[in-house]
């Protein structure tokens, strides 16, 4: 035997006495005689529970949802010498959901940053309350109600588009892809003040490549020879990331670059006092108000925060604010995307529930002159039951997870710290305690009388608690919106079956196929 083979087996010997030392260690002492009370599948040694995740990502997800049923309400498998604790039952996740000192993301969220470096979603600590603090004015009631007019222009074209496109064939092919098109002009257009008509070419390889990048960072999660960056950067799949992050960084820089243009050209005076600037301020420049495309529409909003942040108060850099549009760009359109298509294509399905909502949405716009406002909205009180059921069915965002900092109490086990937590959203809100005939859709469980005395922590589509989904009205309103202006236009046919679709897994849930629905214009 050589010297160098001899080095080898010297190095492999000591790396196999490490990981038998951390096995014992971690799993026979301490943290392993707490979360061992906990059930769950019995683990290899070393490397834990991680096998029985090397499947594609069809199977990935029946896998999972298979250990949610077995193991319900409470489980716990191994990383390695992690434990995660997967919490299934609502009295459980409202403990940690409450808790203020569980409000930091588990390492899983670390394969994001490459994308979206430690913005709003994958912060912790001062920098997440720091900058929770500057973006949520961007939110507001007031502002919402200027984020409508937009709702209304991009629905109104993408109605447009549907009518001329759905010409001689009136079946979509790629819902998802259609869809998330519309979401993302209206992200770009409301919080980032840019729109993009005329960048067609440039928003769909945006959007090509964060879905492939959704798929790699998945990949990644469950495969830990790919959790050492250096081993990563040589693989296939490291090589096309970082191409990906290329393409999703300069887009987002790009839209930076022109909001910021538009301050220069008005010597920073919108930046000065922009909780206070009215519309017509900006209209008063000389720009053309009834240029719909002009990047000098005033709706001042996230962006311009972000901006006037870094002018006046230094809290946030040029970094800071790409990481901050990064993360909405992909929040604000692609979990939208979703949720819009899964109750498209439910509604669809569901004649009499579609018929419902038509007959509502008609009524209400007849009533208020087919002007949809804020106010208007709220009133279509069907049809945010029928929503609401459709997120309870396909969640956007399925799983969330908690880095345990501190010994965390929950109804029957101790998760102790150094911990992860998982809650499954998903698997939650198909509970049958909570959720008779869970996978029946039926809106009449978001009746007020129905929804009295359930545990509101049996229904979290926008995660709950401090670390909740701050852009939530903003999706919901833009979805009823959208929903109202397609089923006033369109009779919706099925052309595939959800009962057959699969479910990848994804940074959000999505269909392992394009999704095709039949658009039938309504003659009036």
């Amino acid at each position: 035997m050589n010297l160098f083979n001899i080095m080898i087996l010297t190095i492999l010997l000591i790396l196999i006495s490490f990981l038998s030392l951390m096995h014992y260690f971690v799993r026979c002492r301490r943290m392993g005689r707490i979360v061992n009370k906990i059930p769950g599948p019995e683990p290899y040694p070393i490397v834990g529970n991680l096998l029985s995740f090397q499947v594609d990502n069809e199977h990935l997800l029946e896998n999972i949802w298979k250990m949610n049923e077995e193991y319900y309400p409470i489980y716990k498998t191994w990383s390695f010498f992690t434990p995660i604790v997967t919490l299934l039952h609502p009295e459980d996740v409202e403990v940690l959901m409450k808790s203020t000192k569980h409000i930091e993301k588990s390492t899983i969220y670390k394969y994001l940053q490459p994308w979206l470096s430690t913005g709003l979603i994958t912060s912790a600590g001062d920098k997440w309350q720091k900058r929770r603090k500057i973006l949520t004015p961007a939110f507001h009631f007031n502002i919402l109600k200027h984020f409508v007019v937009i709702f209304n222009e991009e629905s109104q074209f993408f109605i447009k588009t549907l009518q001329e496109e759905g010409k001689g064939n009136p079946i979509v092919k790629d819902l998802q892809q259609l869809i998330s098109e519309y979401t993302l002009n209206t992200i770009c257009e409301t919080a980032m003040g840019t729109p993009l008509k005329e960048k067609n070419e440039f928003q769909s390889k945006y959007r090509a490549a964060v879905y492939a990048f959704g798929k790699i960072a998945t990949y990644r999660i469950v495969r830990p020879w790919y959790y050492f960056d250096t081993v990563f950067a040589f693989s296939s799949n490291g090589r096309l990331q970082k191409k990906l992050l290329k393409t999703m960084h300069d887009f987002s820089k790009n839209i930076i670059a022109e909001r910021k243009r538009f301050h220069e050209q008005t010597n920073g005076k919108f930046l000065q006092n922009l909780e206070n600037i009215e519309e017509n301020d900006i209209f008063s420049e000389g720009f053309d108000k009834n240029d719909k495309n002009s990047l000098f529409k005033k709706r001042l909003a996230m962006l311009d925060l972000l901006i006037a942040t870094s002018v006046k108060d230094n809290e946030i850099d040029e970094e800071g604010i790409r990481e901050e549009v990064d993360t909405f760009m992909f929040a604000g359109h692609d979990t939208t995307a979703m949720a819009l298509v899964f109750a498209l294509l439910l509604f669809a399905k569901h004649k009499d529930v579609q018929q419902g909502i038509r007959d509502e949405v008609n009524t209400v716009m007849q009533q208020e002159d087919y002007k949809l406002t804020i106010s208007v909205l709220r009133e279509f009180s069907y049809l945010e039951r029928c929503i609401k059921e459709s997120l309870r069915l396909y969640p956007s965002v399925h799983i969330i997870s908690r880095y345990i900092s501190q010994d965390l109490q929950l109804k029957n086990y101790l998760v102790p710290a150094g911990s992860t937590c998982y809650v499954n959203i998903y698997s939650l809100h198909r509970n049958p305690e909570y959720w008779p005939n869970p996978d029946v859709f039926d809106p009449d469980r978001f009746l007020p009388e129905n929804v009295k005395g359930r545990n509101p922590y049996s229904y979290i589509p926008f995660s709950a608690g401090l670390r909740n989904c701050i852009g939530q009205k903003f999706a919901m309103f833009e979805i009823k919106l959208m929903i109202a202006y397609i089923l006033h236009n369109f009779y919706l046919e099925p052309v595939d079956e959800l009962d057959d679709v699969k479910m990848i897994a994804d940074i959000i849930l999505r269909s392992s196929k394009p999704l095709r629905v039949k658009f039938i214009p309504i003659k009036r």
